[in-house]
C-alpha cells in the first residue's frame, strides 16, 4: 500500500523521502508473533481502526501503516521491540496523535506502537508532589488526579483532554503554564524508556537531587521517540493555590504589549502564572468559529490583546494587586481597556479564546502553522514581514506565550497551493534564523521539520545528535524519517 505525505495540508514543504530499502515488510508470521505476546485484542488489523492511527488529528499526515498493537505493560513494549530490532520492522510509538508536525503517525508502513492501553497511575506522594504514572495516561486525567490531592500538573495545553503524559514529555511539550513553572526538563524527575533492542532503562527515580553520572533522561525527553520509547514517568507537581485571577486586556501597539510583560513580572512577580498575546484577526477569528465565547472587550478593535493570569494564596489580596496593576498599566498608556474575570465562567471564557484559536483557524480551509522562538523584541515582526509578502492572498495572525518568546504563527488561505507555501518557506525558516530563534519553540521537529533542523543547530550538534540516534537505535526502526535530516544517518 503506497503512502502518502499529503502535501496539501501541511505548513512545510517536507522533502520526497523514499522508504527506507532495509526495513522489512510486515507478515503473517510477526502478526503470529505479535498475538501470541499480546493476545489477539492487543493486535488491531481493522482497517477503519488503522485509518485513524494513520493519521494525524489535523489531517496534515496520512501514513500506510497496516497494524496496530496495544500493549498493556513495560514488559510487552520490551518484547515488541526487540523483535522489531531483530526482523527491522520500522516503529512509531504513538500516544494521543495531538502533534503538530507530522511526529506521530508513519510515513510509509511502520508498526504502529500505541501507549494507550497504559493508563494507570502508579503512585503518588502527597507530601512532595510526586506523580509516578504509566505513559498512556491522558493529561486532563492527570490534571484531574493531583488537583484533588491539592497539586496541579506543571504543564497545561490546549490538547490535554486528548494528549498523553508519555507524548508530552517526548516532544517537551510547553504550553500555558510555562511561564511560572518551567520546562519538562526541570519538572521530569525519573523515566522509564525501552530502547530499540527491548532493553528496559530504568531511570524512575523520584528524587530530587542526584548527581551520580550523566543526566541520561534528559536525552529521551524532546527526542520525539527516536531514541527510545517511554513507559512510564516521575514527575513534580506544584502545590494547588487557591486564588485565581484572569485578566483580558488591549493594547493599540506591540511596544506597549513588551512594556506591559516587563510591569507585570516587575508587579506582579511571584504570582504571574500566565501571560499570552494575540493580535486582533485571532480575536476576530475566534468569534467567528468558536462557539459560545463572548468578547470580553466588544466596545471597540485593538490591535492586540493579553491575557494574564495570576495565581497565589490570598484572594483578596491578589485581586487587589491586579487591580492596581491594571489601573496603573492603564494610566500609563500601556493597555487601552481591560477587564477582570468576576467568575469561574468569565475566566474560562478568556481562555476558551485563547485556547480555541488553534482549533479556529482548522475550520477556515488552508492552514500554515509555524512555532518559533524568537526575542521578544523582534517577536511580532516576522507577522508583519509576512503580510507584506503575501498581501490579500492570506490571512496572516499571530499569538502566542509571550513570556516565553513563543510565537505561533498561523497563515490561513481558502486552500493549500505551492505558490503560497514558496512565499512562506524557505523565507519563514530563514528569517528566524537571522535573528538566532528556534524553528520549532515547543512541537519538535518531526516530520515536517526534520530537514530544517540546520537553520537552528550547528553542524557539529547536529553530527553529535546522530552519533547519539546509532548508538541507541543503530537499526534506526524508532520514529524512522523524523528529527534528524536522512542525509547524516
Amino acid at each position: 500500500m503506497a503512502s502518502e505525505v499529503q502535501k496539501r495540508t501541511f505548513g512545510s514543504a517536507a522533502t520526497h523521502i523514499q522508504r527506507n530499502p532495509a526495513y522489512s515488510e510486515l507478515n503473517s508470521d510477526d502478526v503470529s508473533y505479535f498475538k501470541s505476546i499480546l493476545g489477539d485484542n492487543g493486535v488491531v488489523q481493522d482497517e477503519d481502526r488503522i485509518a485513524v492511527a494513520n493519521v494525524d488529528w489535523m489531517g496534515k499526515y496520512r501514513g500506510a501503516s497496516q497494524l496496530l498493537l496495544l500493549p498493556k505493560n513495560t514488559t510487552e513494549v520490551s518484547k515488541i521491540l526487540s523483535y522489531c530490532n531483530t526482523r527491522r520492522l520500522a516503529v512509531v510509538p504513538q500516544g494521543g496523535n495531538t502533534g503538530l508536525v507530522g511526529g506521530s503517525v508513519p510515513v510509509y508502513d511502520e508498526v504502529i506502537v500505541s501507549l494507550a492501553g497504559m493508563d494507570k497511575i502508579i503512585s503518588f506522594d502527597n507530601v512532595n508532589g510526586i506523580l509516578t504514572s504509566e505513559a498512556g495516561c491522558v493529561l486532563e486525567n492527570l490534571s484531574t488526579f493531583v488537583e484533588n490531592e491539592g497539586f496541579i500538573m506543571p504543564l497545561d495545553l490546549g490538547a490535554k483532554g486528548s494528549c498523553q503524559i508519555g507524548g508530552n514529555i517526548s516532544t517537551n511539550a510547553g504550553g500555558l503554564r510555562f511561564i511560572r513553572y518551567g520546562s519538562l526538563h526541570g519538572n521530569v524527575l525519573g523515566l522509564e524508556v525501552v530502547l530499540a533492542d527491548g532493553t528496559i532503562l530504568d531511570m524512575l527515580t523520584t528524587l530530587r537531587k542526584d548527581n551520580t553520572g550523566y543526566d541520561l533522561k534528559h536525552l529521551f525527553i524532546g527526542s520525539e521517540g527516536s531514541l527510545g520509547v517511554v513507559t512510564k514517568i516521575s514527575v513534580l507537581t506544584p502545590a494547588k493555590l487557591p486564588a485565581t485571577n484572569v485578566a483580558f486586556l488591549s493594547c493599540n501597539d506591540y511596544t506597549s504589549c513588551q512594556k506591559l510583560l516587563l510591569a507585570a513580572r516587575r508587579n506582579l512577580g511571584e504570582i504571574l502564572s500566565a501571560f499570552e498575546f494575540m493580535d486582533h484577526h485571532c480575536i476576530d477569528l475566534a468569534m467567528r468559529h468558536l462557539e459560545g465565547v463572548q468578547n470580553p472587550l466588544p466596545a471597540s478593535q485593538y490591535k492586540f490583546y493579553v491575557l494574564i493570569e495570576t495565581t497565589g494564596s490570598d484572594e483578596s489580596y491578589d485581586k487587589t494587586k491586579l487591580e492596581a496593576f491594571l489601573l496603573r498599566s492603564m494610566e500609563d498608556g500601556l493597555v487601552s481597556d481591560g477587564v477582570i474575570a468576576q467568575d469561574i465562567s468569565q475566566a474560562s471564557n478568556f481562555w476558551r479564546i485563547r485556547e480555541g484559536i488553534s482549533e479556529a483557524s482548522v475550520k477556515v480551509g488552508a492552514v500554515y502553522k509555524y512555532d518559533l522562538s524568537i526575542p521578544v523584541e523582534k517577536l511580532y515582526d516576522i507577522v508583519e514581514e509576512m503580510r507584506c509578502r503575501l498581501g490579500d492572498n492570506a490571512e496572516v495572525l499571530g499569538y502566542g506565550h509571550l513570556g516565553d518568546g513563543n510565537l505561533h504563527l498561523n497563515i490561513l488561505s481558502s486552500k493549500y497551493d505551492d505558490s503560497t507555501l514558496a512565499q512562506i518557506e524557505p523565507f519563514v525558516y530563514e528569517w528566524t534564523s537571522s535573528q538566532r530563534g528556534s524553528i520549532s519553540a515547543e512541537h519538535g521537529l518531526g516530520l515536517m521539520k526534520a530537514e530544517k533542523i540546520h537553520y537552528s543547530k550547528s553542524p557539529e550538534a547536529v553530527q553529535l545528535m546522530a552519533s547519539i540516534k546509532k548508538l541507541l537505535d543503530p537499526n534506526s526502526i524508532l520514529n524512522p524519517y523524523k528529527v534528524l535530516p536522512q542525509s547524516v544517518l
